[in-house]
């Protein structure tokens, strides 16, 4: 049995001596930190939305961000690698955009510094979006006139001038700045409401503390500590050497931040991701490996932690996981602005 105490809005779990069990369990914020040289606006927020969702950044005009990180599910596309251009497969599964704002660095191996820079990337990667360059993205958003419009609204300034490369980045990360889901029955649980988390899942929490998870996924977004943008926390995966996990899933093959890096020390070092919304994610890990929740969580305790768990404690610490879905934002889809009376050269 294990006493509950509330501190500032945040559960302490200790045992019934005294003896701390776990780190300081925090509830979701509400809003996002936003950097000092891009703060939100509305027009801001709904430029990035239309751009989001725009399948004319991409060179055959049939690839947005949203099909990559599909806000109206699970923030990702449920593939282990994500199809882009041309049916090009990449590499590694797309990590959620729910919640995205609270990492300190984006992409796998953390290879971005903030939202504007990951904004950026998949654009002109040659497998996802693959245009030539940003400065063809301009070029093309120019020639619609609604663009030039909304840049004006968004940024101020000449509506031509207004249109840049930078300010469609900043426009985008804007947006992904509201993508925010709280009040999950963890949340609730964590501000005091004892009944948020069934047996099964209190159980599950405990469990998770107590075998180590939390060497890891710690702090509200259960992605680390918060750290300043650009820091960044990465884990080495796997940790412990097994040959019948890497002869199954072949976990080793991705270098991991070394790919970003050339850095022997970050070889197989990855940012360590959120375990929000981690049930409607699936399938698991940079590779998209693991299809099952419960087979992930066995899994992540043999290659991290060296332990094998019974099949009641990955059940209760999967009951756990469920109760960090949290409440999705209503997403109206936008208006595109129009090309009329002509299309795009696409390849």
């Amino acid at each position: 049995m294990k006493k509950k105490a509330l501190w500032g809005g945040a559960l302490m779990l200790t045992s019934v001596i005294g003896i701390a069990q776990a780190a300081e369990w925090q509830a979701l914020p509400l809003k996002a930190p936003e950097p000092a040289g891009n703060p939100s606006t509305p027009a801001k927020v709904e430029l990035g939305k239309i751009l989001y969702h725009d399948p004319r950044l991409s060179s055959t005009g049939t690839i947005s961000c949203a099909s990559c990180h599909n806000t109206m599910y699970g923030g990702e596309d449920n593939r282990g690698g994500s199809v882009g251009v041309h049916g090009k497969v990449g590499g590694r599964s797309s990590p959620t955009v729910w919640n995205s704002a609270f990492n300190s660095v984006q992409f796998w191996d953390g290879r971005a510094a903030s939202l504007e820079a990951q904004a950026k990337g998949p654009v002109t990667n040659p497998i996802e979006m693959g245009m030539k360059s940003w400065d063809d993205v301009v070029a093309r958003l120019k020639q619609i006139p609604g663009y030039t419009q909304a840049f004006a609204t968004a940024f101020g300034g000449a509506a031509d001038a207004a249109l840049t490369a930078d300010n469609a980045a900043n426009a985008i990360a804007a947006y992904e700045r509201t993508l925010i889901t709280p009040n999950s029955a963890y949340d609730k649980f964590a501000t005091g409401d004892k009944t948020a988390l069934t047996e099964q899942q209190q159980r599950g929490l405990q469990t998770f503390a107590e075998v180590g998870c939390t060497t890891c996924h710690s702090g509200p977004v259960f992605n680390g500590p918060q750290l300043p943008e650009g820091t960044g926390f990465f884990m080495k995966f796997p940790t412990y050497e097994n040959g019948a996990l890497e002869a199954q899933y072949n976990f080793s093959a991705d270098q991991g931040r070394y790919e970003a890096t050339k850095n022997d020390a970050d070889r197989h070092m990855y940012k360590v991701p959120t375990l929000r919304n981690i049930a409607l994610t699936a399938p698991y890990f940079h590779n998209g490996k693991i299809s099952t929740l419960q087979d992930a969580v066995a899994v992540m305790a043999k290659a991290q932690l060296d332990k094998t768990l019974t099949p009641e404690q990955i059940n209760d610490i999967v009951a756990f996981l469920n109760g960090l879905t949290g409440e999705f934002p209503k997403q109206e889809m936008p208006r595109l602005p129009a090309y009329p009376n002509k299309t795009f050269s696409y390849d």
